[in-house]
This record gives structure tokens, sequence and C-alpha cells, in this order.
């Protein structure tokens, strides 16, 4: 016995984002045997991007019923059914905070149709549901709605079981999820990364970075890839051990670091940009790029020699201003100069910095 189900939410900071609708269908493994359809007054706003991709708005939830007063409903008609979404993932963990706010465990084996649907249908462009399904033909209405998503995938999980011919795929992918543990983990991450400017590494249980992120905010940032749903979202979700933190301090070394890690580090799950040849060389031969560092008495210091990128750091200028060799220690020299220095152009066309020195 199954229940296939699809959940809208307000959108938001990962584990405290509150449903606004739900769609479960129980389904036999041939038909659908009972369901449950229903608007959730999440007791918080819809985020604004959220509103313009399902189409449901605040005034529309205002007399909805709230979610304790729907959750025995659910926990009868997925009593003794494995729950099934195209991510399981995430309308599990949904699900499952917001019984944890009742204060009760809300546990049941899980399937999802992503993961069959990769194992069974090979070499589809995408395992998005709206556009699976349209490769399948399988029709659909309502798209970004519970009921439309949630009846789409019934026909989607149907037809994963013909599929299946030996009866083995789908058996083993079933998995029960203690949710507390995953939650707990990463949760604990979030709050791990500091609210700064900075370039953040994401290390896998063997410390190897899997993928490099940046940002005005770290947290913010952080927090955002943990609750995206891509697929590459989601293997990062799930191998990410620990994350380390740069701080910047400014807009141009986030843009310029990140770059450079990239290059250097590889990570799996980043997608490298290709970047036009540098044409043009900078103004100058020699000077000095000051920027605000990390610190309230530092700087943050690019130095240009022979039109060339030397290098970057950190350092309080007072001294070593006019002594380049003195600064040339504190440096860290750069390898890739042709990527630093469209970076560092790029950046000067369009940005100001505190202060340039000729030399």
């Amino acid at each position: 016995m199954y229940a296939i189900l699809d959940i809208e939410t307000t959108g938001g900071k990962f584990n405290e984002e509150g449903i606004t609708e739900i769609a479960i269908y129980k389904f036999d493994g041939q038909s659908v045997i009972d369901q449950f359809i229903s608007l959730v007054n999440p007791e918080k706003e819809i985020q604004k991007f959220v509103v313009k991709l399902t189409g449901i708005n605040n005034a529309m939830l205002r007399n909805a019923p709230k979610f304790y007063e729907v959750a025995k409903r659910i926990i009868e008609i997925t009593k003794d059914c494995t729950l099934v979404a195209h991510n399981t993932a995430f309308d599990y963990r949904i699900l499952s905070t917001e019984f944890e706010r009742l204060g009760y465990d809300f546990n049941r084996n899980t399937l999802c149709t992503v993961e069959l649907s990769q194992a069974l249908i090979l070499d589809q462009p995408s395992y998005s549901l709206g556009k699976l399904t349209k490769s399948l033909g399988i029709p659909m209405t309502d798209r970004h709605r519970a009921s439309g998503d949630a009846l789409a995938t019934v026909q989607l999980f149907k037809l994963l079981l013909e599929k299946d011919v030996h009866k083995n795929i789908i058996q083993k992918s079933v998995k029960y999820y203690d949710r507390r543990i995953e939650k707990q983990k990463i949760q604990k991450l979030i709050d791990s990364t500091p609210k700064t400017q900075g370039v953040f590494y994401v290390h896998d249980s063997e410390g190897k970075v899997i993928y490099i992120g940046r940002g005005k905010n770290v947290q913010t940032e952080v927090n955002k890839l943990f609750l995206k749903q891509t697929k590459r979202a989601i293997k990062i979700q799930d191998r990410a051990n620990s994350i380390s933190v740069e701080k910047t301090g400014n807009e141009l070394f986030t843009n310029l670091k990140y770059n450079l890690e990239l290059e250097t580090l590889s990570p799996k799950y980043n997608f490298k940009k290709k970047r036009k040849p540098l044409l043009l060389d900078f103004n100058n031969d020699n000077f000095i790029i000051f920027d605000k560092g990390r610190e309230v008495e530092e700087h943050a210091v690019i130095l240009i020699e022979n039109k060339e990128v030397f290098g970057y750091g950190f350092t309080n200028l007072a001294y070593q201003e006019n002594k380049i060799n003195v600064l040339k220690n504190v440096l860290t020299p750069i390898e890739h100069k042709e990527l630093s220095k469209s970076i560092i152009k790029n950046y000067l066309n369009k940005n100001k910095v505190q202060k340039i020195v000729r030399l």
C-alpha cells in the first residue's frame, strides 16, 4: 500500500517552512482507494516567489484549517503505507517537521520517484516532474499545485511499477528514514557558518571539497543550498559532512577567491563557467588595489606588477604601502594569472574600490 503525496510550502529558511497545501492519494498498486486534499493555513507569510509559482496567496489560506486540524487525517491515510513522492526527501522532511512541532514522531517508509525514474527510465534530459511527465505522455493539470502534481506522480508511479519487471528495483529502493538525525546534521551545518561575506567549502566525510559557494552572508547562502531540491543540490546535501569558511571582506575578493578555488580544486558539484578571453590590458603597468578587509583596521590588497596580477592578501598597510618587497612577502602569489586578470579587470570596470595607488 502506498501514499502518494505532494506538498506546497511557504518557502523560507530550512526547517522553518510551513505547509500551504497537501494532497495524498492512497494507492494499492492498481488504483487510488482513498484521497485527502486540503489547503493549510501555515500561520506565516508566503514568500513572494512561491505565490507567483503556485498561485496560492495568504488570503486564500486565511480560513483554511491549520496543520494540527488535519494531522489526524494525514496519520490515518498514510498508516501502514510507504510514502511516495517526486523527491520524497523534501516532502517527508516538511511533513515530519510539522508533526515534530506537535510532539508526534511521524515515521514512514519512503520511495522517491526521481530515484526510481533514473533507474528505470534511462537517458532522460531532465527528471523534473513537469519535463519527465511531458516526455512520457503523462497528462498534467495544475502544475505546482499539490493535487495536480500528486496525480501526475500517481501515473508516473504506475508506469514505474510496470517497468520494474523483476520486482526488485522498487523493493530495494524503499528507505526508512529517521529524519531527525538528518535534519539535526543539516541544521548544525547551517548554524556553524558565520553571517559574514566570504567563500564556503562543503566537505564530504573524507574531507574532500565537493562544492564551493560564496555570498555576502555565508549562512544565508548555505541555508539556500540546503533548501534547494534539484538533483545536484540533493546530492550535495546527502554527502555534506562539514563546512569551512574563508572571510573575504569585500565583493572583489569574494569573486576572485571563489573563481581561483574553482580552478584549483575542481569540486565535483560545481558548474565551471566558460570565460571569454581578456583582450585588454590594465590601464597601468604597476599599481596596488586597496579594498575593505575582513576586520576594521585591515585592508584587502592586490598587487599588479608589469600589467600582471602578482598576488593578493590582507594586511595593515600603514607600514608596507611603500615597501613592495615587504608587501610581496605578505601576499599570496596567484598562479591563474589570466583568470584573475579577467575578474579584476571586469570588476574595476563596473565597481569602485577603496583606493588605487600607482607605483
